[in-house]
C-alpha cells in the first residue's frame, strides 16, 4: 500500500540533538527518497501561529476582485501574481495538456531578491525584487516570517540529505550561499459564473520541481496526487502537523535518480460542478543560479548515463519557458516518459 511516510526531524532541528538522532533521521529520510520521494516532517519547530498567519495572509489577498490582483502582474518574470489558466506545467516537462495554459489555480510569487546578497554579482532575471500588494497589508509581514522559517527548514533537510548521501559535511554550502529560493501560494477555487466546468479540469498538471526540494504547507483538501514508480497516482494529504516535502530535478541529477524527482499534479474535487476550495504554499529551496548541477560521488551508475551538466539557472529558466509560454524544455525525456506512461 502506498503511503508517504512520516520522519521527525527533531533530531536536526533540537540543538541537543544526538548523532545516533541524526543518523536515524538520515537513514529514513534516505528510504523514503529512495521508495517514495516524497515524505512527511514533524518536528521542524515552525510555530503555529506562523503557520495561522501565512494562511490568513492567503485568505486576505485571494479574496480580492479579480481585477485587482491582476495589477500585482509580472509577465515574463516569476514573481507577483498570476490568474487562472495562465500558466501549464505539464509544459514544464515538455508533456502538452489538452488544452494549453489550461490549469485552474491562481498564485502569488516571491522570493530572493538581488538586494539581499552584498558581495554577489547576482543576475536580476534570478533574482528579481518581489511586488507587495498595497490592496492586501496583511500579506507582506506574514509571508516574509512564513519564508525565513520554511528556509530555515529546508536548510536543515539539505544537512540531512548530505548525511543520507554520505557526502562530507557541508558539501552543499558553497552552491546555496545566495539560492535562488520562491514562495509560490496557491489557490484553487472558481467564483461562481467563472467558467463552465465541462470535460477534463487540470488544478494543475503534472510536474516535478525544478530545484533541490520543495516544503510545502497545504490544506487538509483532497487533491494533490502522486506518481509512484510503477506509474500509478496515489492521493496525498498532509497528517496533522506536517508538512510536506518532496525532491525536485537539481536532486535528481546530482544523485543521477537514485532519489528521482517526484512527479505531482493537483486535481481538487469537483461537487455540484464546484471546485472546493484548496490553498497551499510551496517554498522551492532551488540553490545558487551558477551552481552546477552533476552527478555527486558515488552515484555514478554503469548502465545509466549521467545527466549532462547544467547550471541551476540555466534549468529554472527552460522549465518556467515551458510553464508561462509552453516552450518545452530539452533535457526533461525522463520524468516526461513517466507521465506519459501514467495510469
Amino acid at each position: 500500500m502506498f503511503t508517504v511516510p512520516i520522519v521527525d526531524i527533531s533530531g536536526y532541528v533540537d540543538p541537543d540533538g544526538t548523532a545516533r538522532d541524526r543518523a536515524h533521521v538520515a537513514r529514513r529520510l534516505d528510504t523514503a527518497c529512495r521508495e517514495v520521494g516524497f515524505v512527511q516532517i514533524v518536528g521542524h519547530g515552525i510555530e503555529r501561529e506562523t503557520i495561522d498567519g501565512l494562511a490568513a495572509a492567503l485568505d486576505e489577498f485571494f479574496a480580492l476582485p479579480l481585477e485587482v490582483k491582476k495589477r500585482y502582474t509580472r509577465p515574463g518574470e516569476n514573481r507577483g501574481y498570476s490568474p487562472p489558466k495562465s500558466e501549464s506545467l505539464s509544459m514544464s516537462l515538455g508533456v502538452a495538456a489538452a488544452n494549453q495554459m489550461n490549469d485552474f489555480y491562481e498564485a502569488f510569487t516571491v522570493g530572493s531578491e538581488q538586494a539581499w546578497f552584498d558581495g554577489f554579482d547576482l543576475p536580476v532575471t534570478s533574482y528579481p525584487a518581489n511586488t507587495w500588494p498595497a490592496a492586501a497589508p496583511g500579506l507582506r509581514p506574514a509571508v516574509e516570517a512564513w519564508f525565513d522559517a520554511a528556509r530555515s527548514v529546508s536548510r536543515v533537510l539539505l544537512t540531512a540529505c548530505t548525511d543520507a548521501l554520505g557526502l562530507d559535511p557541508g558539501h552543499f554550502d558553497a552552491m546555496v550561499d545566495h539560492s535562488i529560493d520562491a514562495l509560490k501560494m496557491n489557490n484553487y477555487t472558481l467564483p461562481e459564473g467563472d467558467i463552465e466546468l465541462a470535460g477534463e479540469l487540470t488544478g494543475m498538471g503534472a510536474h516535478t520541481d525544478f530545484g533541490i526540494l520543495t516544503v510545502l504547507w497545504a490544506d487538509q483538501v483532497p487533491g494533490l496526487q502522486v506518481l509512484d514508480h510503477s506509474g500509478t497516482w496515489h492521493d496525498v494529504q498532509p497528517a496533522d502537523g506536517a508538512l510536506l516535502v518532496n525532491l525536485g530535478d537539481a536532486m535528481a541529477r546530482w544523485t543521477n535518480d537514485r532519489w528521482r524527482s517526484t512527479v505531482h499534479r493537483v486535481d481538487p474535487p469537483v461537487v455540484d460542478g464546484r471546485i472546493i476550495r484548496r490553498r497551499s504554499a510551496a517554498f522551492f529551496f532551488d540553490g545558487n543560479h551558477d551552481a552546477v548541477i552533476e552527478t555527486l560521488p558515488g552515484c555514478a551508475i554503469a548502465d545509466r548515463p549521467d545527466y549532462p551538466p547544467i547550471t541551476v539557472a540555466e534549468h529554472i529558466n527552460a522549465k518556467l519557458a515551458g510553464m508561462k509560454s509552453g516552450v518545452a524544455p530539452d533535457g526533461a525525456d525522463r520524468e516526461a516518459k513517466r507521465v506519459m506512461a501514467a495510469r
